[in-house]
């Protein structure tokens, strides 16, 4: 007995109190360039017909932490509520010069590395208020590289819940095993984030998946 009520029914109580979370922060995590805001983008005109962010050719086109909040998503008899957090594109390193190809004047390839830079920061900032994390992944690259394994590294260092997105399927050289074998300790779903293709999967999965 606590306070006057059997054990079992007070752990039942608090299950039904706190068990279940209604409104899931999920945190697009992954390089530049592999998808996440496109993604983003598709799941939100989904279901709010608004989208995240822009996208462009040119990478850390996101460069600061982009929000959609109460994205409301129902899937297999669930309702899920969703704030989906766009997070800029992780980087070792940022190089001014790779701007510069893509047609950028100098002073604006320098402001867009500084940026790009702290966009960086801001998303592993932003691992503290992420309960579950999509790492999105372009699955015609080898998936096996620095940036990646210290992304997926720090997520399962704050036991926040990795669901892997191979991404971009549509596309000729599309290999997504090579992301099952790199990282097996975790689900992966394949999607093009850019035509919806298994889409509905995905939606499973993060309701599977979310703490």
């Amino acid at each position: 007995m606590v306070g006057g009520l059997p054990l079992k029914k007070l752990l039942g109580w608090f299950k039904k109190l706190f068990g279940g979370k209604k409104n899931i922060r999920l945190g697009f995590y992954g390089p530049p360039n592999a998808g996440k805001t496109t993604l983003a983008n598709k799941i939100s005109m989904d279901w709010t017909g608004e989208p995240v962010g822009s996208v462009s050719e040119i990478p850390h086109e996101t460069r600061a932490v982009q929000k959609k909040e109460k994205v409301v998503v129902r899937t297999q008899g669930k309702q899920i509520e969703m704030n989906l957090l766009d997070m800029p594109g992780i980087a070792t390193k940022i190089d001014y010069n790779e701007f510069l190809e893509f047609g950028l004047e100098s002073e604006d390839a320098q402001s867009r590395a500084k940026d790009a830079t702290k966009g960086v920061i801001e998303a592993i900032k932003w691992l503290e208020h992420v309960d579950t994390a999509l790492v999105v992944l372009d699955s015609t690259k080898d998936p096996y590289t620095q940036v990646n394994i210290t992304i997926i590294g720090n997520l399962e260092a704050r036991e926040i819940p990795v669901l892997i997105v191979a991404n971009k399927v549509d596309l000729e050289g599309s290999d997504p095993q090579r992301i099952r074998e790199a990282f097996p300790q975790h689900p992966v779903v394949e999607v093009s984030g850019l035509r919806g293709d298994h889409i509905e999967r995905l939606y499973e999965e993060i309701a599977n998946h979310s703490r």
